[in-house]
């Protein structure tokens, strides 16, 4: 541990109180200054530490009021290796879990459902978050295999080509499913929402309410989700003999996807487009910022604008497109048991998504 950084050391230690159930969900932790008076560092330093606890969603930070416990983060979320040698459970080994961030309710309720099932299993979970990076991806995948994980389920980054690494699991025919995205140049195990389907059938109940001028809402194409949620939008619209007109998609973006300045682009956008009366959105974080964009732009949701959208953003009146993330996890590790168990038959799977009508 000495050799570590000293903001991993805060933060290491931080993880460890929650693990011991000392630091509970919604629990204040200490202060940038207590941190930094109980570690002797700078207090730049703390900070540091806690913002990346943050970015993990480990912690949740509120400006006047303190850092707390994310309200849904499990012990799970941030195993120790030591405690997982130890734990009375761990029969059979330990599997791997990579995922991009802990940001979004969808990537928590994967890394509960993936841990439930696993432990069901007899199986512990490593946990290590990409920032997607596939940098941290691969040195993830290196660090899990060096602790003796059996098998690994990742959730791709969003960039456009894929990771080497990955592909070399692949090749050596490691025990490896990648959960909701699919890399198409590799044969391998994969579970995803059926992106093509839920989007066609929300931009088809879009176009039977009347709406021809709807606008697509998305970070750059870039992956199989975005490229496939693209194809239901356009397939939804080429099935009605209408034409795709993509003056009406507003593409974000990666690095503008999560700035301060995404709200007045999207705002901008449809200020000059009066036109467009529906958009469908590709995930809930944008959902959310095309909803504050509408509000500034006093076109309520759903009354003078439908909003529909990939996964619950929280928003009143906003549709959505609901994944089955229990039973896409459920897949996934049943799908790297029958690999570590010896069978090796690729199969890439689209578990069915339902509509959220809000009216």
């Amino acid at each position: 541990m000495k050799n570590q950084p000293l903001y991993k050391q805060i933060q290491d230690e931080i993880k460890e109180l929650i693990r011991e159930g000392k630091l509970r969900p919604g629990d204040r932790v200490p202060s940038e200054k207590e941190l930094a008076e109980q570690f002797h560092v700078s207090q730049i330093t703390s900070k540091n530490a806690l913002i990346g606890l943050a970015d993990e969603g480990i912690l949740i930070r509120h400006q006047g009021k303190g850092t707390f416990v994310n309200q849904d983060v499990l012990s799970a979320h941030i195993p120790s290796l030591h405690a997982a040698a130890a734990d009375g459970r761990q029969k059979r080994g330990l599997i791997g879990l990579i995922v991009p961030t802990l940001r979004t309710k969808v990537e928590q309720r994967i890394v509960q459902h993936i841990e439930r099932f696993a432990v069901q299993h007899g199986y512990q979970v490593i946990l290590r978050i990409s920032r997607e990076s596939q940098l941290n991806e691969s040195e993830a995948i290196e660090s899990m295999i060096a602790c003796g994980a059996q098998g690994i389920i990742i959730f791709p980054t969003e960039e456009e080509t894929y990771n080497e690494d990955i592909l070399r699991l692949s090749l050596n025919k490691f025990p490896l499913v990648l959960i909701d995205r699919y890399l198409k140049e590799i044969r391998t195990y994969s579970v995803s929402a059926d992106n093509i389907a839920g989007t066609y059938e929300a931009v088809s109940y879009m176009l039977r309410q009347g709406h021809e001028h709807i606008a697509l809402i998305s970070p750059e194409i870039t992956n199989t989700v975005t490229e496939d949620r693209a194809r239901g939008f356009e397939k939804a619209f080429s099935d009605q003999n209408l034409p795709i007109n993509k003056n009406m998609w507003c593409i974000v973006r990666l690095e503008e996807v999560h700035d301060r300045n995404v709200s007045s682009l999207i705002r901008d956008f449809l200020a000059d487009r009066p036109e467009i009366t529906a958009a469908f959105v590709m995930n809930a974080e944008l959902s959310q910022t095309a909803f504050q964009a509408l509000k500034k732009l006093e076109r309520p949701v759903p009354e003078d604008f439908l909003l529909f959208g990939f996964d619950d953003p929280d928003c009143p009146g906003v549709c959505y497109v609901e994944q089955d993330e229990e039973a896409m996890c459920k897949q996934s590790v049943s799908f790297l048991l029958e690999q570590m168990e010896g069978t090796f038959n690729p199969q890439r799977v689209a578990i069915p998504v339902k509509l959220n009508i809000k009216v």
